[in-house]
């Protein structure tokens, strides 16, 4: 397909805009629909495919930010001039079609497809069973507006394909795909990559950990705790996992007091052997749930006695996407920061604001916990590959 101007692609974006507020009210009660047919059996699942006033206008904001966002496209990234006269520029360019195969969100179908839209790409979107009528709907709104600029609505395309389809399109796809991005948990992520024959991008498990070191300010930290763990369950940037430095003021105060608040919220606490006689809780029974990402109101908290073997223990078990320290001790917070492998490392905040939109991109296409080509969120920024533009006058080698 020939390259869609800039303008071209902000004024569909505009008008996709102007669409979703239109129909705003229908979005939300075909997502009942939607709704209405599953089955309540996952909770985090649930909570992504339910659409609302909120997520509406989260929506809006995306494809606004979007579309008054510069051109990712045709960005000088590196400029040489031979000695025999040859110019060398490197440029971003458009990866070509994008597939994305996520899970129960209906909002990726706008922030996802508006990010690669932008970024001047094909979209197929393939979304889950579970979001049909949603997803339909919204991609319905896309046509709209690609047909109000005169744009061709091959530029978005919805693969309603079923799980068997979807393998033998992934193994022999009937058309080309230059990139995947597959959005949900591991069994999706690794299905994907068995089967996909073109570059992945992994957006992988969250699995987070918070460790609250000797220094740390207590209050600040159940602040930080009780936000990572309740406030969105469903969040791959929430928090699992717990590590509690033995060298503590008041140790075991703070612990009975972070068990006492989760409780409050119903959070199932599990402890290890160290922590064990305290109230409320379970003793977690296999080393392996250290490696397990929840999605659910269920933490891990244990006891670590050094910064050292914090950071052993979480490059071990976590799933490269955040990490968090609490301390006043800057050095430390530092010297954590550089040594822990993830994506997004954090001092007293947080890991929920690992997000695009958090992080100032203007949303996400997917938050990677792969190092190549991009890790952590992908913006529309990151959503290119480049291309080499060399001019000369007859020179030859």
């Amino acid at each position: 397909m020939n390259p869609l101007s800039i303008e071209k692609r902000n004024l569909v974006l505009r008008s996709m805009t102007k669409l979703v507020e239109q129909e705003r009210n229908q979005i939300i009660l075909t997502n009942q629909e939607d709704l209405l047919a599953y089955d309540g059996s996952d909770l985090a699942m649930e909570e992504r495919l339910k659409v609302d006033d909120k997520k509406v206008n989260e929506m809006i904001l995306s494809l606004n930010q979007l579309a008054s966002q510069e051109d990712p496209v045709g960005v000088e990234r590196f400029h040489f001039v031979h000695d025999n006269g040859i110019k060398v520029i490197n440029k971003t360019a458009a990866f070509g079609t994008i597939l994305i195969i996520y899970e129960s969100r209906p909002d990726v179908t706008i922030e996802a497809g508006g990010i690669a839209f932008k970024s001047g790409n094909k979209i197929l979107l393939k979304g889950g069973k579970e979001s049909l009528k949603s997803n339909l709907k919204i991609v319905d709104l896309w046509h709209q507006a690609l047909e109000e600029n005169g744009v061709s609505k091959d530029w978005v395309e919805y693969l309603n394909y079923n799980r068997t389809e979807t393998q033998a399109f992934l193994e022999k796809p009937t058309q080309k795909v230059d990139l995947i991005v597959p959005r949900g948990g591991e069994k999706l992520i690794e299905f994907v990559k068995a089967h996909a024959t073109c570059p992945v991008i992994v957006s992988g498990r969250g699995n987070n950990f918070v460790y609250v070191h000797e220094k740390a300010d207590t209050d600040l930290a159940l602040k930080v705790i009780l936000n990572a763990k309740t406030s969105k369950i469903s969040a791959c940037n929430a928090v699992d996992k717990v590590l509690i430095d033995s060298k503590l003021p008041n140790f075991e105060g703070f612990v009975a007091i972070l068990i006492e608040e989760l409780k409050e919220f119903n959070v199932e606490v599990i402890v290890d052997e160290s922590l064990k006689s305290f109230e409320d809780t379970e003793t977690l029974q296999n080393e392996d749930i250290w490696y397990e990402e929840f999605l659910d109101y269920k933490i891990v908290i244990g006891t670590i006695d050094s910064e050292a073997n914090a950071i052993e223990k979480i490059n071990k078990y976590c799933g490269g996407h955040s990490a968090v320290i609490i301390t006043r001790d800057d050095k430390a917070a530092q010297e954590f920061m550089e040594a822990v492998d993830a994506a997004a490392v954090y001092q007293n905040a947080s890991p929920r604001f690992t997000d695009g939109g958090q992080f100032g991109l203007g949303g996400e296409l997917a938050i990677s916990t792969d190092k190549l080509h991009q890790r952590g969120p992908i913006g529309l920024q990151h959503l290119v590959t480049n291309k080499w533009y060399v001019y000369g006058e007859g020179q030859i080698r």
